[in-house]
């Protein structure tokens, strides 16, 4: 389970725990009219089968809301089903009256302040009315529902309650905010690479290509009139051929120089503007020869998991050498529970680099658990 899955859940337990605290009003107060000789069958029964199908409308009424949809429809329905548990109930604000309260807590989710407030008013004027109704039979059925008490307690309800979870929904959809925001951050810098690598083509086999064209377009018409210049021009487009093909082939295997330095600011500022902090260890001398382009290529596929396949929040990347071996360590803390293998066909990319200079990768959870890519090199580089 991601974070945001996690962050909905509790959201999700917290709006619906009222539900909880409904049903152990209703059994209090049920308990406490039994002991008082005033409980009804013929009206508590009735009462739990509305207040049974409020609780099961209650949780998707709270989904629908997460997921940004008003269900007024349901909302209206639920408000139909509290009303009557809490009239037949005794309309008690901390016995049946609670499932008005807790319909109030949901319906004023994901509305306009001025909506809620209207909402506020009205479950608090249906409540009170409730009272109203009841103190006046409480006579014939034996109860005294204790009219300012009651009053007192349902304003004190209606003030608190919609505050409270509103501020829950608020903090859900910054939350979602946040790793939306983060998933275009991680799909710019992607983007980003598969221009980067276009570019590298074109700069790559794009004047070769042009070369070829023009002559092999030479060759043609050299052709009838001079076969031997004509031979000489397609020599040349051969030797192109096979320097464009080589090219290609080192591009796409990663095997091209890359500038460290650039790639190291590339990285530290994808990495930040996707809210990863990020901190770069630098040893004080320049690399050995050989040893930038080696470790760029594999400091740009580390960083490319960290964005694609992790939740990190930090990510230090350290970089030293000594007289023998270099060695390149990038940890995070977002990939801690996945095995090497579910980083991506990249890392296989990596180590065959690594591997065709004499140099070993190892990617694996340390026991603080982080995750750490290792790069190591013997030195001097092999080829």
């Amino acid at each position: 389970m991601d974070e945001i899955q996690r962050a909905r859940r509790i959201t999700w337990r917290v709006l619906v725990s009222g539900l909880v605290v409904m049903w152990l009003s209703i059994v209090t107060a049920s308990v406490v009219a039994i002991g008082e000789g005033s409980f009804s069958w013929w009206r508590a029964v009735p009462a739990a089968l509305l207040a049974l199908g409020f609780t099961w409308l209650c949780p998707r009424v709270v989904n629908a809301i997460l997921d940004r949809r008003y269900p007024t429809r349901q909302v209206a329905v639920a408000a139909v089903l509290a009303l009557g548990a809490a009239g037949l109930g005794g309309a008690e604000p901390f016995g049946w009256g609670f499932v008005l309260m807790c319909w109030l807590s949901v319906a004023t989710l994901e509305v306009s302040k001025r909506t809620a407030v209207l909402l506020a008013a009205g479950a608090w004027v249906a409540g009170v009315g409730l009272v109203m109704v009841w103190v006046n039979v409480a006579p014939l059925v034996g109860r005294d529902l204790g009219l300012v008490q009651s009053l007192a307690s349902y304003t004190l309800l209606c003030v608190l309650l919609p505050p409270f979870n509103r501020v829950w929904v608020w903090v859900w959809n910054l939350a979602v905010q946040a790793h939306e925001g983060r998933e275009a951050h991680t799909r710019l810098a992607l983007a980003e690479e598969r221009l980067r690598f276009a570019r590298d083509l074109h700069d790559l086999v794009g004047h070769q290509l042009s070369a070829i064209a023009v002559k092999t377009g030479l060759a043609v018409r050299l052709s009838d009139v001079d076969q031997a210049a004509a031979k000489a021009e397609m020599a040349e487009v051969n030797t192109l051929t096979r320097q464009a093909l080589k090219e290609l082939r080192q591009a796409v295997r990663g095997y091209r120089e890359l500038d460290l330095t650039a790639e190291l600011n590339s990285v530290k500022g994808v990495l930040e503007a996707a809210g990863v902090r990020c901190e770069v260890g630098l040893p004080h001398g320049d690399l050995p020869d050989g040893v930038a382009p080696v470790f760029a290529s594999a400091l740009r596929e580390a960083v490319t998991n960290v964005l694609k396949h992790s939740t990190a929040t930090f990510c230090d990347i350290t970089i030293r050498f000594t007289a023998r071996e270099a060695e390149l360590s990038v940890r995070n803390d977002g990939v801690a529970g996945q095995r090497p293998g579910d980083l991506g066909s990249g890392l296989t990319g990596v180590r065959e680099r690594l591997a065709a200079v004499g140099g070993t990768v190892s990617a694996h959870p340390t026991e603080d658990g982080d995750f750490l890519l290792k790069a190591v090199v013997s030195l001097p580089i092999g080829g």
